[in-house]
Formats: structure tokens, C-alpha cells, sequence
């Protein structure tokens, strides 16, 4: 856990592209549930969230 955490604060890629798939598919999740409104209202800021955060962070170094 305190890799990830380190990785996260040097800027490294794996840990980051992690974290935005986490988000991915947190928006598809929110996407696909029936219950909540807000979730589905919010799924497609959510996704597009980690998208862009993917391409970004898939610049970082190894």
C-alpha cells in the first residue's frame, strides 16, 4: 500500500493509470445501476473524468 501511495506522490505511471481505470469503472458502474438518479446524472462526468485523466497520466515515466 505505501508503494502505491509513494507512486502516487512521484508522479509515476502505474499507480495513476490505476487509479483512473478505478474511475472508469466507477462511472460505468454509477451508468448501469437503476436505483440512484444522481449516480446516472453523474456517471458520464465520472467516466469522462478518468478517461482524460488516463491519457494525461499515460505521459508520466515509468
Amino acid at each position: 500500500m505505501s508503494d502505491v501511495i509513494s507512486g502516487l506522490l512521484r508522479l509515476r505511471r502505474g499507480p495513476w493509470e490505476m487509479l483512473a481505470s478505478i474511475i472508469i469503472a466507477l462511472g460505468v458502474v454509477m451508468l448501469m445501476q437503476p436505483f440512484a438518479l444522481w449516480a446516472y446524472t453523474w456517471s458520464f462526468i465520472v467516466t469522462l473524468t478518468g478517461t482524460v485523466m488516463f491519457i494525461v497520466v499515460s505521459h508520466f515515466p515509468d
